[in-house]
């Protein structure tokens, strides 16, 4: 079995034709998909997926991308919603510098209010990252001192001493379909040498098919290639990665029944 720890089925691109997108998953072999909120307008359609389909969870969070327009979600609106039970996780939240859509400062302000929020629930953090490694970091290791909370970097396109720092204060790294991509070779030589037992897969979708889907929205089913790629790259077994990443997920999203 795999699972997709991260995808938007909620999304245009998915939401469209979901059914037939979660029965072409599940014909695929992945056995579980974690629906991620990215604004506030989306988290009761984001949560009401979870509610119906037993096999997909979710979570609450505000992007980057969207800081500016949330200013009054803060930890405590986090919390509130996070305790409904099909929510198992904090995010996606970060940083992201690459486009600067939101306020930098409002973007780590938002950070860490799901940090908090993270400390407070004892559910892990998602994080996206983007031309930001050293104030996401910084923050990471900040709030890590004010106490501890678990966590994984999401569709991971960033260095391989961020991936080693990340990992050294207990997070976890999700490759998505970006590391089948011809053009990825820094990613490829760190996902080769990434520790079997921090290691996640996702879609990301409907963003970011990979190899031999470019082009096409992606879907979850499409975490079969990229698991496929990544087992030849690294010299496992699809088994071996499907069952690891699987244990991994189920340990670091504990809430997951």
């Amino acid at each position: 079995m795999l699972i997709d720890s991260h995808c938007h089925l909620n999304y245009k691109g998915l939401i469209e034709d979901q059914a037939n997108v979660l029965e072409r998953s599940r014909a695929a072999g992945v056995g579980l998909m974690l629906n991620i909120a990215t604004r506030e307008s989306e988290w009761d359609a984001v949560l009401d997926t979870a509610v119906r389909e037993p096999d997909v969870w979710a979570t609450v969070g505000i992007h980057p991308h969207e800081a500016d327009e949330h200013p009054h979600i803060d930890t405590a609106k986090l919390v509130e919603r996070a305790a409904h039970p099909r929510v198992v996780g904090i995010g996606e939240t970060g940083l992201d510098y690459y486009y600067d859509h939101s306020d930098r400062e409002r973007q780590q302000k938002s950070f860490r209010s799901h940090i908090a929020a993270c400390r407070e629930t004892g559910l892990p953090l998602i994080v996206h990252t983007r031309d930001a490694e050293e104030d996401t970091l910084a923050i990471m290791r900040d709030e890590m001192g004010k106490g501890s909370y678990s966590g994984v970097i999401h569709c991971f396109t960033a260095s391989g001493a961020f991936a080693d720092a990340a990992i050294e204060i207990g997070f976890y790294i999700s490759i998505s379909g970006i590391v089948t991509f011809k053009n990825a070779k820094d990613l490829q030589e760190t996902a080769a040498r990434l520790p079997l037992d921090r290691l996640l897969v996702e879609t990301d979708s409907p963003f970011l098919a990979p190899v031999p889907h470019r082009g096409q929205p992606c879907e979850p089913a499409y975490v079969a290639d990229t698991a496929k790629f990544l087992s030849n790259l690294r010299g496992e077994s699809v088994e071996e990665l499907a069952a690891a990443t699987s244990a991994n997920f189920r340990t670091l999203f504990s809430k997951v029944a």
